[in-house]
């Protein structure tokens, strides 16, 4: 598993105002959280995040905090635990992250990649449905895969991989239910035609008969022929 160095220096202060002004002056709150003691709230280059952004899938990757006057000079070992994103912009606003242990197992998230063509997509004209993007897994950190690939390339029409039908790397455990359908075969679907008109056939419209509404005071026709017959 790749380990990556990332500098971090000790933040003051705390607070919407602080945390903007850190992060105009090019810097972005952080907090770290070790076993069982207090965080630790930090600030990292906010240029130095965004380039190991574009590089690494952080989620699933080690990285090594190097925080300045820190005891542990080579580094504390540690995992994205939560990036938050400003709702407008969608830029990174903050990072948290989770101090782990190399001897202990943990849980992520790891992408599944897709490698081939199916011969239901190929040949058969089906079209291929990814329903599971990531499979959660518990290893040790230095054996957390880069992805879980997939080969698709004997899958027909009508055909899934579930979880269970799916190898990792000797030391990854899956943790979703086996059953659970990764990725399948559909059929096309079909367009149903627009019903056509016979020829010199016209739309029939049902006829409404509307009955005449009495009006106060006013006698019905029937009713005024009955009294002129008495008289």
């Amino acid at each position: 598993m790749e380990e990556i160095l990332l500098e971090a220096e000790i933040r003051e202060g705390s607070g919407r105002a602080k945390a903007k002004d850190l992060r105009d002056s090019g810097f972005l709150p952080s907090v770290v959280y070790f076993h069982g003691k207090d965080a630790l709230s930090l600030k990292i280059s906010r240029s130095a995040l965004l380039k190991l952004v574009h590089q690494h899938r952080l989620e699933s990757t080690i990285i090594k905090l190097k925080i300045k006057d820190d005891k542990k000079a080579a580094g504390r070992p540690c995992i994205v635990k939560e990036i938050q994103y400003d709702p407008v912009h969608e830029d990174i606003i903050h990072i948290d992250f989770n101090e782990i242990s190399l001897t202990e197992s943990i849980k992520v998230n790891v992408p599944v990649e897709v490698k081939g063509e199916a011969v239901g997509v190929k040949q058969e004209g089906g079209s291929l449905e990814h329903l599971l993007w990531e499979i959660e897994v518990e290893c040790l950190p230095t054996n957390i895969p880069k992805n879980i690939e997939v080969d698709v390339s004997a899958l027909k029409m009508g055909e899934a991989i579930h979880v269970k039908d799916m190898t990792f790397p000797s030391g990854v455990k899956p943790l979703n239910e086996p059953g659970a359908i990764v990725l399948h075969i559909i059929a096309p679907m079909k367009e149903e035609a627009p019903v056509e008109a016979v020829e010199g056939e016209e739309k029939q419209e049902p006829e409404v008969i509307k009955e005449k509404k009495e009006v106060p005071g006013e006698a019905a026709p029937a009713q005024e022929a009955k009294e002129k017959e008495k008289k």
